[in-house]
């Protein structure tokens, strides 16, 4: 593509919503409300988990991860939404839209990794309980949990960096409201086709094989279930999996829904319903399906109530 006399952009302009202008007050009201919730449960599961040596395990060690990972990622996304449903220019410049895209990328594929590592360690659990505390041990649960924000930076950095080395010369509005990378790549002025082959390939990899990880785990998991004799411990064990596993069946529908189909316009605006669900509620979410039938976080939540009061 012949980029003569081109001017590069220094800035870009978010789409939105997309919402009519009578409707912006109960979006912005009901995103903030959900942002509000992500902040409070979250961070309630970080003080409760760092707080009550009873859960210091690796099942609560990830799940503290996974509460730092939802707050940060809410947070690249939600207050810039909120931002822009009151300004009338929704702008934002060229590297603060790479650095949205870099850690959108960042802080979601190690969550995703993260949701693999969590469904091995119930597969422990539930198959080799008494070995459990040796498998699982401090090293190797820090160093799953290491390998997951490694990961996730580096490949979210092929993304920012392939992006950032392209030419823009305008249009400059990106039809999403925040900069991912599929809407910034079609305002791109030269060829992007490897920009999206490595969409595919690494973004396709690392999602269909923590995907695959996963189910396998529950496979695993399964079998061992039908192995337990007692109606009792087999409830227990399925209590230990269930949240996980709605949480996953969220995380993974919303993202294969927006990440392995084609980016023409018309996909572009479904785009934007399918990342409001795993930007704004799935993190909210997490927590509550997290802790809603979890004896130990309501028992140790009361302890430090109690111990507080």
């Amino acid at each position: 593509m012949k980029i003569d006399n081109c001017t590069p952009v220094t800035d870009f302009v978010l789409a939105g919503l997309g919402i009519q202008d009578d409707l912006q007050v109960i979006f912005f009201l009901s995103i903030l409300l959900f942002y509000i919730v992500t902040l409070i449960a979250n961070l309630s599961i970080i003080i409760i988990t760092i707080s009550d040596r009873a859960l210091y395990t690796p099942m609560y060690f990830f799940l503290y991860n996974l509460a730092f990972l939802d707050i940060c990622y809410s947070s690249v996304v939600v207050p810039k939404v909120l931002t822009d449903l009151v300004s009338q220019k929704k702008m934002i410049p060229f590297y603060g839209c790479i650095m949205q895209v870099h850690f959108f990328h960042f802080l979601g594929s190690t969550e995703v990794i993260l949701f693999s590592v969590m469904s091995y360690d119930r597969y422990v659990a539930i198959a080799h309980p008494l070995r459990y505390s040796t498998i699982m041990s401090y090293n190797v649960c820090f160093g799953f949990a290491s390998c997951s924000w490694i990961i996730g930076f580096f490949h979210a950095l092929v993304h920012s960096v392939m992006t950032s080395r392209l030419t823009f010369c305008g249009p400059n509005i990106v039809r999403h409201f925040f900069c991912d990378v599929k809407p910034v790549l079609n305002l791109a002025s030269t060829d992007v086709s490897l920009n999206f082959k490595l969409l595919a390939r690494i973004t396709g990899t690392l999602a269909i094989t923590t995907l695959v990880l996963t189910v396998l785990s529950y496979i695993f998991i399964s079998k061992f279930l039908f192995k337990i004799k007692t109606s009792q411990g087999r409830k227990r064990a399925l209590s230990t999996c269930s949240g996980h596993l709605t949480v996953v069946t969220l995380q993974y529908g919303t993202v294969i829904f927006t990440y392995a189909r084609p980016s023409t316009n018309d996909f572009l605006d479904r785009d934007r319903a399918a990342a409001i669900m795993f930007s704004v509620i799935t993190p909210a979410l997490n927590p509550l399906i997290y802790t809603l039938r979890n004896s130990d976080i309501k028992n140790a939540f009361k302890k430090l109530l109690k111990r507080y009061h």
